[in-house]
């Protein structure tokens, strides 16, 4: 089973990301856009595992198959995030908790929340985005962002605690997503039978719209909070929310963005998963598809192309291979140069094929399935 709306959100969510880490590590500026692709990103990898596993139940595989391909799927994302880190972020940030490492964990937490109830994951997200906050202040937060870049010591407790709390991608409150992700899956794709083709979009139309609603509820709270929170007593202001803000990853910002991936796939869903007529929209969700089939190849690629050439140039020159990340170029040639390499990609990716399996997806099902 594919969705054209999981592959063009995925497709916006890649090209948030890549025109972000161009804009910053090349530029060091922080565009608008910051902040609205991972969450979205992690949000499908949760619905996208619903639907792989629904895909692999309707095929008849055992319950203990299932779990086994979720273990080893999860195994080789960790593995392929720990070799990305120890590559690109050069040895001191191999448990910087970067999102391929995390999205490799949620493989391991979402096989056992597949089969509980849709109340209990949904229950779990949101004590985890009560939760976060605390634990940022128990565990010091501020104390590994010093320098606005997340540093720990190569020991066990400061590892374990970025993994839990205080790394880019820690579990909370990011596990929310996954959460959030998974329980749509179960709301609008769970696979439905007895009913003939006109009752079962009359029913699909209905959840998408609580969806949506939903999504815009959340929206709407955070902003709530947003204007409120000067209002607040300190305690509450400060700690428990924190404005608008991705690390630490605040109550409003985790609210909003929830809201924001709920909105768009909702949307999304109703839109173009349906028979599509239109030669333009069907060459557009071609494209989205390449992109989308790629994404995580695309998500290493990126840093590959736009991080070593940074790193050569300072130790061709004999200087601190990082003495030139946040500076190497104005934003009028860094944003650019994220297009041409999204572009270069999709002809590539094209010529390869979309229906195809390259890179590191292909290598994850030949390993796992």
């Amino acid at each position: 089973m594919r969705f054209s709306s999981i592959d063009v959100l995925r497709m916006v969510a890649i090209f948030v990301m890549v025109i972000v880490h161009f804009a910053e590590n090349l530029s060091g500026v922080i565009v608008p856009i910051t902040g609205l692709g991972a969450p979205i990103f992690i949000f499908l990898s949760g619905l996208s595992y619903r639907l792989w596993v629904y895909g692999l139940e309707s095929k008849g595989t055992r319950e203990e198959d299932i779990s086994k391909r979720s273990i080893r799927r999860a195994l080789f994302i960790i593995g392929t995030g720990f070799a990305f880190n120890l590559v690109v972020w050069l040895p001191e940030d191999l448990f910087n908790w970067d999102v391929l490492t995390f999205i490799g964990f949620f493989f391991f937490f979402l096989n056992g929340m597949r089969r509980l109830p849709v109340a209990i994951p949904i229950l779990t997200a949101v004590l985890v985005v009560l939760i976060s906050p605390i634990l940022r202040v128990i565990l010091d937060y501020p104390a590994y962002w010093e320098n606005r870049y997340f540093e720990y010591d190569l020991i066990l407790s400061d590892v374990f605690i970025g993994f839990v709390s205080t790394g880019y991608f820690p579990v909370f409150p990011w596990i929310a997503y996954s959460l959030g992700g998974l329980s749509t899956g179960v709301w609008v794709l769970k696979p439905i039978r007895g009913l003939n083709d006109s009752d079962k979009a009359l029913l699909d139309k209905r959840i998408t719209s609580r969806v949506i609603r939903v999504g815009l509820s959340l929206l709407a709270a955070s902003g709530i909070l947003l204007i409120s929170r000067s209002y607040l007593p300190v305690p509450i202001g400060t700690r428990l929310l924190g404005g608008w803000t991705m690390f630490p990853p605040s109550t409003e910002y985790v609210i909003a963005t929830i809201g924001w991936a709920l909105t768009a796939y909702g949307f999304m869903h109703l839109l173009v998963d349906r028979p599509i007529e239109s030669p333009r929209i069907k060459g557009f969700l071609s494209v989205a598809k390449t992109f989308s089939r790629y994404s995580l190849t695309i998500y290493v690629l990126h840093h590959f192309v736009h991080l070593w050439p940074m790193w050569i140039y300072a130790i061709v020159k004999g200087e601190e291979p990082t003495l030139y990340w946040q500076k190497m170029m104005p934003l009028a040639y860094s944003i650019p140069f994220a297009f041409v390499f999204l572009i270069g990609c999709y002809f590539i990716l094209r010529k390869l094929g979309p229906d195809r399996r390259w890179g590191i997806e292909g290598w994850m099902r030949w390993l796992c399935d």
